[in-house]
């Protein structure tokens, strides 16, 4: 039996996510999440930023609560990878979260796709473990609110590319052959979580938007790091701000 045969609708969860978080009074449905700490610390520095929750991950996970444009919304950091975002997302579910707002970096599988650009995910090709408990085996995850979130950026005049991306569990063994591959078949970006993340959503029935931002390019000769670790206070704003907009629009 091999990872792509543990998918199992059939039976009963031995650990479910109300079991660790409990729901929690007046739980902002529309939740935003970040992977970055730098986006938190402007979050934090907000007017009306208060914690609301948290989790345990071996240390202390803060939910924060700001209201924006007269909405109230949760945000928090949540950590790299599938498996540790998808635990995290099957959390905060349980304590009242119903729309959600990924947003992150990602790598570029399209030199021509310039650093900083935002990228609208499509569908998500399952190189990762953890969607293949939540979803039947399949090379891809789609995204189904994909067109939804195009609509949105496209309402407040930011630009973006849509495709495929590859999630991948190993950041050290993206092989040139692999990553040809999978841009053969259509896939413009690389990152860790989109699979993982959009199973949970999908198999919980919640809704879940994600945007990414191009840092660095696969697409070379050699590993061309780009905007890897100097992104400017500025573009993080900005980052926060389109995720803000989009929370208030889903």
């Amino acid at each position: 039996m091999s990872i792509i045969d543990t998918f199992d609708d059939t039976s009963e969860e031995i650990i479910k996510p109300s079991n660790i978080a409990g729901a929690v009074y007046n739980f902002p449905e529309i939740v935003v999440v970040t992977f970055k700490e730098k986006i938190l610390d402007l979050v934090k520095e907000m007017d009306g930023t208060v914690e609301i929750s948290a989790m345990n991950a071996g240390y202390k996970i803060p939910i924060y609560k700001i209201n924006y444009q007269g909405k109230d919304i949760a945000i928090y950091q949540t950590f790299i990878g599938g498996a540790a975002s998808a635990g995290l997302l099957e959390e905060v579910i349980a304590k009242g979260g119903r729309k959600f707002v990924f947003f992150g970096s990602c790598g570029t599988l399209d030199k021509e796709v310039s650093a900083g650009h935002l990228i609208v995910p499509v569908a998500a090709y399952r190189d990762e473990g953890t969607s293949y408990h939540y979803a039947p085996v399949s090379d891809y995850i789609e995204v189904a609110t994909a067109e939804k979130l195009a609509e949105i950026l496209s309402e407040i005049n930011i630009p973006y590319v849509k495709g495929m991306t590859w999630t991948t569990d190993a950041f050290y063994r993206e092989t040139r052959k692999n990553m040809m591959a999978r841009k053969e078949e259509g896939c413009i970006t690389v990152e860790m979580e989109c699979a993982s993340i959009m199973a949970v959503s999908q198999f919980r029935n919640i809704k879940l938007y994600q945007y990414l931002y191009t840092e660095d390019n696969l697409d070379s000769e050699t590993w061309d790091k780009r905007t890897m670790g100097k992104v400017p206070k500025s573009a993080f704003e900005k980052y926060l701000r389109i995720a803000l907009e989009i929370a208030v629009r889903v």
